[in-house]
């Protein structure tokens, strides 16, 4: 059988500190730092000692990522080497192994080298460096199996499961026996089976009649188990997959032969301090907070292959992704763009088993028309896999279309003020952007971000416009039947380069910021959600009577999908209102607007000098289903420390949110006062330990260490101690 073991503890760090795996080699202050710092060589090294019992095996080192230009030495001799800083490697022990202890070391190099892509420009996110996903130990059969490709063709008809395996040979045996295939359904019963000769290369069909089919309300998972059996042993290999077809055509998407606008987000895998570093929990929760928190049925993965783990919970979690290959608007040499092919390969073989994979992205971010490179990149995808279409992201117009899906970064918005000579125009027309006549597959990859970059604690007006550019975009997609759907720029803010963002070393392009704490623009994305998921009621407003210029709070835009709002002004009669569709016709669930359209001068004057409190109330079916309160006299009463689990695995990292709340339970936006955070037990704090809070709220990980308990003590000089408990288990 495989043994598969945790190769991710003990690792000595530049010849100085222990590490364990996932680890990025500089841990970054918040903002303005010298992004420089990460930008060199480091090493890791490791013991291994021989176990008598891998006699007659294979034995290998599997890396999930580490970034980059990876090299791998066993006793002083090189045994591999990968460039590509986002997708797994192997380095064979098997023939290198000496009795005793080994010596493994791992050179990498977090320069900026401009013949690995994505490398040779700018580029506006940052790379860090460090062995920052696992590693895995390997001890198989001599002959094992290598890889499994699974598609499930005919799945609206008579569904199958047609799989193609490798097996890999190493050491050149005469190869016999036999490979069963055991086909589970999402309880773990074998629903079919069948049993082949064993050969190098060989295809399997199994029939899957009645199979539950994969989709975003119900994302249903299958397992293909494998089982080799050779005279030099047994091998098993586990698939996860699901039933799905997928389809972009010139009147939309399509899953499973229904329409379906997308509607998504784009994702950068970084946090703050720790860069790409951290491992299955907080992946995890990524893909929660997209699909549970923001609601959106799309991510796609910018600018590069992300962690298997992030995709692993978005097959489960029914949240559909667009893969791309490394980079950002530049295009190196011959041997550069030779190895953005290969990264199309290391990509697709790598994930194309993920149903919630839709779309391949086989161009480079926003660059320019390259005819050869993106006819080879192109060529090779539908070489690997023909049941996903591709698309190439771009941003200028009347671009070749090479791929099958023409997908388009349209920043239109804002190009007003930019200089542009048209009126404020929310998405360009399809043939506008193609130069061509007829209508193709189209889908919009990022619009806002950099044209409107918003801060947590900016100004109410900004945020309220922050909100409605993106109303604009979503309505616009959505009254639009050529358009497939479209993925805003971002989900999170991200550090960057010097030559981007705030000059903080922070892009503010984020419906939410870099710990995950929503901005008011992230409700607009969740407010277009069925009120079955939860009930959604954001007024855009910190309540505040001198928060704008001149004053008030009208117009007070309402995120929410109820029926009706109602609002209450001290004890002033009630104003029900209900969504402005006129403003925002094709939106599944219009923000309301509050404005002097709903008030006679007379009432508009009751909102004087003296601030009362309000209550705010939605309504679905004339029955109140949300209600929340805002204090006239806001005041600094609850530190509230939020984890996001309780308990967590000996090795996983949760996040932990800290606010300063009012008395009606609100953040408090502009309260800077630091607060000093502790973690004893088992674990340790990811980030320095007193920090501001940002928009009235921080956030920071916590890494356990081990098992047992973790103890956070969080301590506001006003607003006292708080102490939480973690386990680790």
């Amino acid at each position: 059988m495989r043994i598969v073991t945790d190769f991710n503890e003990d690792w000595l760090f530049e010849g100085r500190d222990r590490v364990r795996l996932p680890h990025n080699a500089v841990e970054l202050p918040f903002s303005y730092f010298d992004e420089k710092a990460y930008q060199r060589p480091f090493t890791y090294d490791k013991a291994i000692t021989l176990d008598p019992a891998w006699e007659g095996r294979e034995v290998s080192l599997r890396f999930d990522g580490a970034m980059a230009n990876a090299k791998v030495r066993l006793n002083g001799v090189e045994i591999a080497s990968h460039a590509d800083g986002y997708t797994p490697f192997v380095a064979r022990l098997t023939q290198y192994l000496r009795p005793g202890v080994n010596h493994v070391n791992v050179l990498i190099d977090g320069t900026e080298n401009p013949g690995i892509p994505p490398f040779g420009g700018v580029i506006d996110y940052l790379t860090y460096a460090g062995i920052y996903r696992e590693a895995w130990l390997e001890v198989s059969a001599p002959i094992f199996i290598a890889q499994v490709k699974i598609e499930t063709p005919d799945v609206l008809t008579k569904p199958q499961v047609s799989a193609r395996v490798w097996l890999d040979n190493p050491q050149g045996l005469p190869l016999s026996g036999t490979l069963t295939a055991q086909l589970k359904d999402t309880a773990g019963a074998v629903v079919a089976s069948t049993t082949v000769k064993a050969d190098a290369d060989l295809t399997l069909t199994l029939d899957a009649p009645g199979a539950t089919l994969w989709s975003i309300e119900s994302p249903a998972l299958y397992t293909l188990d494998l089982t080799l059996s050779t005279p030099q042993g047994e091998d098993t290999h586990a698939t996860r997959f699901g039933f799905r077809e997928v389809s972009f055509t010139a009147k939309g998407f399509h899953l499973n032969g229904k329409p379906l606008k997308l509607r998504g987000l784009n994702r950068h895998q970084s946090f703050p301090y720790i860069g790409y570093a951290l491992g299955k929990a907080a992946q995890d929760r990524d893909a929660e907070i997209l699909k549970h928190e923001l609601r959106v049925n799309m991510v796609r993965t910018s600018h590069y292959p992300q962690s298997t783990h992030f995709l692993n919970r978005c097959d489960e979690l029914g949240l559909l992704v667009f893969e791309e290959i490394p980079g950002w608007q530049h295009i190196g040499d011959a041997a550069w763009q030779a190895a953005s092919v290969e990264n199309v390969r290391h990509m697709i073989t790598r994930d194309w088993n993920h149903p919630s994979i839709v779309i391949w992205g086989v161009r480079i971010n926003e660059s320019q028309d390259n005819h050869d490179f993106y006819t080879a990149t192109n060529a090779m995808a539908k070489s690997l896999d023909t049941t996903r279409p591709t698309g190439g992201v771009r941003y200028i117009t009347g671009s070749e279309l090479l791929e099958d899906v023409y997908t388009m970064n349209d920043f239109i918005l804002g190009n007003e003020e930019q200089g542009g000579n048209r009126p404020r125009t929310p998405l360009r027309p399809q043939q506008e952007v193609t130069g061509r006549l007829d209508v193709v597959p189209y889908m919009i990859t990022e619009y806002g971000g950099h044209m409107y970059p918003t801060k947590s604690h900016d100004q109410e007006q900004r945020q309220a416009e922050h909100v409605i550019r993106h109303l604009d975009v979503l309505n616009a997609v959505y009254g639009d039947p050529q358009i497939a759907g479209a993925i805003g720029w971002c989900a999170f803010d991200y550090n960057t380069h010097k030559d981007f963002g705030a000059g903080d070393r922070i892009c503010h392009h984020g419906v939410m910021d870099m710990f995950r704490e929503p901005k008011f623009a992230a409700y607009a994305y969740a407010s277009q959600s069925l009120p079955d998921e939860g009930v959604i009621l954001q007024p855009v407003t910190f309540w505040a009577r001198g928060e704008r210029n001149i004053g008030g709070v009208l117009p007070l835009l309402i995120l929410t999908n109820c029926d009706e709002v109602e609002l209450r002004y001290g004890s002033h009669p009630p104003k029900r209102v209900g969504p402005d569709r006129e403003r925002f016709p094709h939106l599944l669930y219009p923000p309301v607007i509050l404005d002097k359209r709903h008030f006679t001068k007379d009432e508009l004057g009751l909102w004087g000098m003296s601030w009362e409190h309000a209550e705010i109330t939605g309504f679905i079916n004339g029955k109140p289903v949300k209600h929340l309160t805002f204090a006239s006299d806001p005041v600094a009463t609850t530190l509230q420390v939020q984890p996001d689990a309780t308990h967590i695995g000996p090795h996983d990292a949760v996040r932990v949110m800290v606010r300063a709340l009012d008395q009606a339970g609100h953040k408090l936006p502009f309260f800077p006062e630091p607060v000093s955070i502790t973690v004893t037990g088992a674990g340790r704090r990811v980030g320095p330990g007193f920090v501001p809070l940002r928009a009235g709220s921080t956030g920071f990980w916590v890494q356990a260490t081990g098992k047992g308990e973790i103890t956070i003590t969080v301590t506001s000089d006003r607003l006292g101690v708080s102490v939480t408990q973690i386990e680790a288990r």
